[in-house]
């Protein structure tokens, strides 16, 4: 790489790294691929077509590792589903994705209305609701309640506390540039993050040795991993599934609460979204009927177009493989950047319009769409995500009539953590109570 080009590289790193929506969207119409270059990671060469979808996501997984090191393993640890790959991915995927069958959502919808419900109990009529905040409440009290099964509350706030402690921790600079990952006499930002990642560990380890030893299995998710087997026979160890329920901690709050919070600012941005959407939720009273709304459904799709929360998909290669016609070499990172795919314009109509109309009637190609990933590495939790988002946002929209508090300028999705955020709290001022 020439001098001129490394520039423009390390360049593109430091916009990803403050406006990942904003680089990655300049490229939309873009052909040809471009590369960042990611400190500690090396260059990246990201597509943003179709074809270059396909290529990524259907490659054997003989040929694609997860890159390493990878900005989330802080958070989540090295046995990480995430950040695992070749026979023990495939292996650890066994046991871990059953539980998240989408059948499996119908026992978990009512909790999840439960925890929705006492979040925003005590809001009342002129309050404005914090949407960002209300939403990483709603969807951290669900992942404790439905991954973990624990019901105590004073349990329930303990793992609460500590989880948002450790991602707070996990600044931007901290999760992209792995030499700031130093402990200075037991002090500074990795010495934090080290700290509450022990704590969450040892709650995690209480959690598991209190469901073994008791013998208790209720149909929360850890029961069914902790009698959930590989082919072989072989359950998870006590490292790795812990590693494994930290992920669904951190990934699966920070995502959903992201995509959580981006709904409702699209809904009540436009009155004709919002105005659909309410009259849906008329027609239903139940939970699981909820997560069955085609329109609210749409509404949810379009926003992870949008607003992909994890918007890169990256491989490294143990092999040579051509993507879109460009010949990569062994040992190269390459990249499907989403925000750039899910609005290029040979492939969507008013790609920066929020239209949920679009996914009514049609189904997008996977290598068009894929807010979860693609292929053998798709989110296991895809389904489940859908499904608690659509629970949540109907529970909170059939009690409460909100309106913007201002519809000025919308936010940019900044990194924060292990996902992209607002960069500013969207605010929604309560008219009434239903």
């Amino acid at each position: 790489m020439s001098l001129l080009a490394t520039a423009a590289a390390l360049g593109r790193a430091a916009w990803a790294g403050m406006d990942p929506e904003g680089l990655f969207r300049r490229h939309a119409a873009d052909r040809a691929p471009f590369t960042v270059l990611f400190p500690g990671l090396g260059e990246v060469l990201f597509f943003t077509t179709m074809d270059g979808a396909r290529d990524i996501l259907t490659a054997p997984s003989a040929l694609c590792r997860a890159p390493l090191p990878n900005p989330i393993e802080p958070v989540v640890g090295k046995n990480s589903l995430i950040l695992l790959s070749g026979e023990a991915h495939r292996r650890a995927r066994s046991v871990l994705a059953p539980p998240f069958r989408g059948e499996l959502m119908r026992d978990y919808v009512d909790l999840i209305a439960e925890s929705t419900e006492r979040e925003i109990a005590a809001v009342r009529p002129g309050d404005h609701l914090l949407v960002g905040r209300t939403a990483q409440s709603i969807t951290l009290d669900v992942v404790i309640r439905v991954v973990f099964g624990v019901t105590d509350d004073a349990r329930r706030r303990e793992f609460s506390s500590v989880t948002t402690q450790l991602l707070r921790s996990g600044g931007a600079a901290l999760m992209l540039v792995p030499w700031l990952r130093r402990d200075i006499a037991g002090r500074g930002p990795w010495a934090r993050l080290v700290a509450f990642r022990t704590q969450l560990d040892d709650l995690l380890s209480e959690q598991i040795e209190e469901r073994r030893h008791s013998g208790y299995r209720g149909g929360d998710v850890l029961a069914l991993i902790l009698d959930a087997t590989d082919d072989e026979g072989n359950g998870l160890t006590d490292e790795m599934l812990r590693d494994q329920l930290r992920t669904m901690l951190a990934a699966g709050h920070e995502t959903s609460s992201t995509s959580l919070a981006w709904a409702l600012h699209h809904i009540h941005r436009d009155d004709r979204v919002r105005t659909r959407v309410l009259d849906e939720l008329a027609t239903v009273d139940t939970p699981a009927e909820m997560a069955a709304l085609p329109y609210l459904a749409a509404v949810i799709q379009e926003t992870l177009r949008l607003h992909p929360t994890v918007p890169i998909v990256l491989r490294r290669l143990t092999g040579p493989l051509t993507v879109a016609g460009v010949a990569c070499a062994t040992g190269d990172v390459v990249g499907i950047a989403l925000p750039a795919l899910h609005v290029n314009p040979d492939l969507w109509t008013d790609p920066n319009t929020f239209d949920p109309e679009r996914f009514l009637n049609a189904r997008p190609s996977p290598f068009q769409y894929a807010p979860f990933g693609g292929g053998y590495r798709r989110c296991i939790g895809a389904a489940f995500a859908l499904g608690e988002l659509s629970v949540a946002i109907g529970t909170m929209m059939k009690r409460l009539d909100l309106v913007p508090v201002q519809r000025g300028r919308p936010p940019r999705a900044v990194p924060r953590g292990i996902a992209t955020k607002p960069s500013r709290e969207i605010a929604l001022e309560v008219i009434a109570r239903r």
